[in-house]
């Protein structure tokens, strides 16, 4: 199958898994991208990034800067809208689990 074509349908499952691991605890880009490469995506700093400051734009993630080691790191943590988007995504997978399994 198309590369492209995969990893625009994998886009929205790596949505989730950010604001489900947002939801449990604040994250980092760097920890984020080793979490998600555990789950098969393979995804550079550069497509993470982006899609980060995208949901905090959108209201999903609030970000807290905190220096570490002389760096700052911004943690992403799931707002109330976010975990809302969340459990409506949790809920239209399920549906879409049950109705493809084999």
């Amino acid at each position: 199958m198309d590369d492209k074509v995969l990893r625009k349908l994998f886009l929205g499952f790596i949505h989730i898994h950010i604001l489900h691991h947002a939801k449990e605890h604040p994250i980092y880009g760097l920890w984020m991208l080793e979490e998600l490469k555990e789950h098969g995506y393979s995804i550079s700093a550069g497509t993470l990034y982006p899609i980060l400051h995208t949901m905090e734009t959108d209201g999903l993630l609030i970000r807290e800067d905190k220096n570490i080691d002389g760096k700052i790191r911004k943690y992403y943590t799931t707002t109330a809208k976010g975990e809302s988007v969340l459990e409506e995504a949790r809920k239209k997978a399920y549906e879409l689990f049950k109705e493809i399994k084999e």
